[in-house]
């Protein structure tokens, strides 16, 4: 079950590493999806439970880049919580909002967003963009042609070198759906 406010955190987390806690909507976008393929190569499974697909710009968190475009309640969902919309495309961290306040964040989601940041925090997001359209940093991004394609977890960790991916994919969807139904039950 897709986690905004995880999803937010997750964001406001990077953002927090720029200064004046502000990132680029492309450069957050692209992190996320990193985070997530780090995650999976690290762990088995990624940060956010979401479908993800291959735009013109490269690989993207399909809930996520909504949530980014406003296309939800931000307050109802809790989004708003953690991030604000700035001028220019640029996702900000809520005033006063810090790294203590993200605790849907586990130590392993900060090992993973720490490393994609030493990894790719450097980079701008034109930068960012053509290193993920290259087939040999993310070849399981597919040139949509205009549109999007998704790009079925079993084919990212096949990717990252995951041993048995199909497996390791029903497993992850498997916990995912028991996840929801407990979140349904309580």
């Amino acid at each position: 079950m897709y986690n905004p406010v995880k999803a937010a955190q997750v964001i406001a987390y990077l953002a927090c590493k720029e200064p004046g806690k502000t990132l680029d909507v492309l450069k957050a976008i692209k992190l996320v999806y990193l985070a997530d393929r780090e995650s999976i190569a690290k762990f088995g499974a990624p940060i956010l439970d979401e479908r993800r697909v291959s735009m013109p710009h490269g690989p993207v968190n399909s809930q996520t880049y909504s949530h980014i475009n406003g296309e939800h309640d931000l307050d109802a969902c809790g989004w708003s919580a953690y991030l604000e919309d700035r001028a220019n495309h640029q996702l900000a961290v809520k005033e006063g909002v810090s790294d203590d306040d993200l605790d849907e964040l586990s130590e392993a989601d900060i090992q993973c967003l720490d490393a994609v940041w030493g990894k790719f925090g450097h980079m701008g997001k034109w930068q960012l963009r053509d290193w993920t359209h290259e087939k040999v940093n993310v070849p399981e991004w597919e040139d949509p042609h205009g549109s999007s394609e998704p790009i079925p977890l079993e084919r990212i960790m096949t990717m990252v070198g995951i041993e048995s991916a199909a497996a390791q994919a029903a497993l992850v969807e498997d916990h995912n759906k028991i996840s929801r139904l407990l979140k349904q039950l309580a």
